[in-house]
This record gives C-alpha cells, sequence and structure tokens, in this order.
C-alpha cells in the first residue's frame, strides 16, 4: 500500500490552487453545514457516501478549511498511484483486489487513530449514484471501530445539484458524533447503524438544498470563492453593452 507523506509546503500551495482555481472553475458554489470538530481526544473516523469523482477534494477543502485535526483520507490504490501527489496532502491507498491487500491499509487506519489522527472513509467502497438507495456499506469501517473502539463517528454527506447556473452546486453536511463501545458490536451491526446514519443524514441534506432553492445558500457556509459560468459573463456583457449603448446613443 502507499502511505500518507504529508508535506506542510506542498499542502499550502495546493490547497490556494483549489480553493482558488480549481473548485471555483468547476463548481458555482461549494459550502458546508456543521462542525468537524468534536469534543474528542482520541481517533475520530469521518464516514462518508461516495457519488462523485470530487468527493474526497471536496473532504479535503472542509477539514483544510473548518478543521484543527490531523486529517488523512483512505483512497483507492489505482487511483493514488495516478495521482501519488496527494500522499503529500495525506491521502494513503487500500487495494480492493483481494482481502489480503485490504488488511494492511485496514491495519494502517486503525493505527492513525488509535494516534489520535482524524480518517475520512467511503465505505461504500465505490462510486454509486447520488440517489440510489438504501445506501449499502461495506465492512472494512466496522472493521477498523472494532480495533479502535474508543473512536468517534462522525458522518459527512454531500450532496451536488444544478439550478440556473453552468456550474453544478457542491454541499456537504457534517452531523452528529457516532458514540458507542464499538468492540461490543458486530461488524454486521455497526455497518447497519453507519448505514442508517448516512441515509438518513443525505435525506435531510437533500430536504435542505432543496428548501435553499437556486438564489439561497443560506443554510450552507461558503468553502472556496463563486465560480462563473458562460452564462453570467453574457449577462455582464449585455448589462455593459447596454449601458455603453445608452451612452453614446444621447
Amino acid at each position: 500500500m502507499l502511505e500518507a507523506r504529508k508535506s506542510r509546503t506542498f499542502d499550502r500551495l495546493y490547497h490556494s490552487y483549489q480553493q482558488g482555481w480549481l473548485l471555483p472553475r468547476h463548481f458555482h458554489y461549494v459550502g458546508m453545514s456543521g462542525s468537524l470538530d468534536a469534543e474528542h481526544e482520541g481517533g475520530v473516523l469521518y464516514v462518508m457516501n461516495h457519488s462523485s469523482w470530487w468527493d474526497g477534494l471536496l473532504a479535503y477543502e472542509a477539514f483544510r478549511a473548518r478543521s484543527e485535526g490531523d486529517h488523512y483520507v483512505m483512497m483507492a490504490e489505482e487511483q493514488l498511484k495516478q495521482f501519488p501527489f496527494f500522499c503529500r496532502l495525506g491521502a494513503y491507498s487500500i487495494d480492493k483486489t483481494t482481502p489480503q491487500t485490504m488488511i494492511a491499509s485496514l491495519r494502517y487506519t486503525s493505527r492513525l487513530l488509535q494516534e489520535g489522527k482524524r480518517v475520512w472513509m467511503f465505505p461504500q467502497g465505490d462510486i454509486y449514484h447520488l440517489e440510489e438507495r438504501p445506501l449499502v456499506l461495506k465492512e472494512g469501517a466496522a472493521h477498523v471501530l472494532r480495533q479502535c473502539p474508543e473512536a468517534i463517528v462522525i458522518p459527512v454527506t454531500a450532496y451536488y445539484s444544478l439550478y440556473h447556473h453552468q456550474k453544478a452546486e457542491a454541499t456537504l453536511m457534517s452531523g452528529e458524533p457516532l458514540i458507542a463501545n464499538w468492540g461490543e458490536l458486530g461488524k454486521a451491526a455497526i455497518t447497519q447503524r453507519l448505514a442508517a446514519a448516512l441515509e438518513q443524514q443525505l435525506e435531510r441534506h437533500k430536504a435542505a438544498v432543496i428548501s435553499c432553492g437556486p438564489d439561497g445558500n443560506e443554510a450552507f457556509e461558503r468553502l472556496a470563492k463563486p465560480g462563473g459560468s458562460t452564462s453570467e459573463a453574457f449577462r455582464t456583457f449585455r448589462r455593459r453593452a447596454s449601458a455603453w449603448k445608452s451612452f453614446f446613443g444621447r
């Protein structure tokens, strides 16, 4: 497996690039509601639904902008090999081809949590459509929690939508921490509890986005600067052209 090799210098450079250019280039709005930090001295496991290639980058933006903790993100090994610089940001790999290759990553995850780190997992195991229900989770997160019974779990959901703008809007929602003596629960029971929490939160998240409508994001705090679009540029051009026409037409 590929372990994380964090670099503060690269992290600062990349965060400036993502927040100031990459996200605005592709999204009209990126926001978040809820807190990523909890009053807990031990490890924190974040479990997140997985419906887009962007999920990991949005998670990075969220914890980079809204958390003081030391965060790590599990990433598919074939993707991390294509983009190895993500190791510098805290990503590490999981090879899902066999149970044996997965064990190394799960043990690494457990070690990070036991050291008090904050770790992000996408327990669906792959990318699925945003509206697919029920959410079906693999047992990797449950395996880790049984090894780290004092860890807390924070569910995070991502939701993407399109309105009047050329670019999509992306929002994250962080839920209340899940606390249990995970070592006393079986993997199936833990997995079921995580799936139920994520699915219920995703429905609340969806309702919040719909209630905001196309012109409001009051439920979500902005994470990156707004991204312009061709339609907005055209409207700006028309306003300026009209102003110049009125001026010279006098």
